[in-house]
């Protein structure tokens, strides 16, 4: 049975990063430590990346999500996805990156959608958290301030990845057969995470 990963909470900063995610992906090299994309990002002041993602802390926060992306996941976000795909992609590797924010996208959004309510509360995210939280002193330990950080920074997320409309409507997710085959191939049960996108044996 897969090791749970503890609750990492590190997300209160930007939104998806969409553009400065795909520079991000440019700059890497296969095998190359995280870490020294990161130096070379900051040192190269040529790089398109937009100023407010040139400091330390927002690109750590983009490899964190980065590095769960397979090779060819990445490769397909740089050479070949849409605007579609690029933000589906980057919505499952914050969903790989944040145990949260996955048990959110299945336990609240997919269920939601599949129960045909498809407005998200705010609502929603302090009611998972809490109940979490009574199990996981990590999540307890939270202050106000940083859960309501959190939560603005999670819907701003949702918001830039299509997941949910301008509005808080939960919508039904719009994958390329290239990229669902992707996913299907290494990992299918990551599908959940996409409203209203079937999962086999779900």
């Amino acid at each position: 049975m897969r090791k749970l990963q503890p609750y990492k909470m590190s997300f209160c900063t930007g939104g998806l990063l969409l553009n400065e995610s795909v520079e991000v992906a440019r700059l890497h090299l296969s095998d190359e430590p995280w870490e020294d994309t990161i130096r070379r990002a900051i040192e190269e002041g040529e790089t398109a990346l937009p100023k407010a993602a040139s400091n330390r802390r927002t690109l750590r926060e983009i490899s964190n999500r980065l590095l769960t992306l397979t090779d060819a996941e990445r490769g397909f976000l740089i050479q070949q996805a849409d605007r579609a795909d690029r933000q589906a992609l980057l919505w499952l590797a914050t969903c790989r990156a944040y145990r949260f924010i996955r048990e959110f996208a299945v336990e609240v959004i997919r269920e939601r959608y599949l129960s045909y309510q498809y407005e998200l509360p705010l609502e929603s995210f302090d009611i998972l958290l809490e109940a979490k939280a009574e199990w996981d002193d990590r999540l307890a330990s939270l202050t106000s301030s940083t859960r309501l950080k959190l939560r603005q920074v999670l819907f701003r997320i949702m918001r830039e990845a299509g997941v949910i409309s301008r509005t808080g409507q939960i919508q039904a997710a719009l994958l390329s057969s290239q990229l669902r085959t992707m996913i299907e191939e290494r990992a299918p049960g990551d599908l959940a995470v996409f409203p209203g996108v079937p999962v086999d044996g779900a």
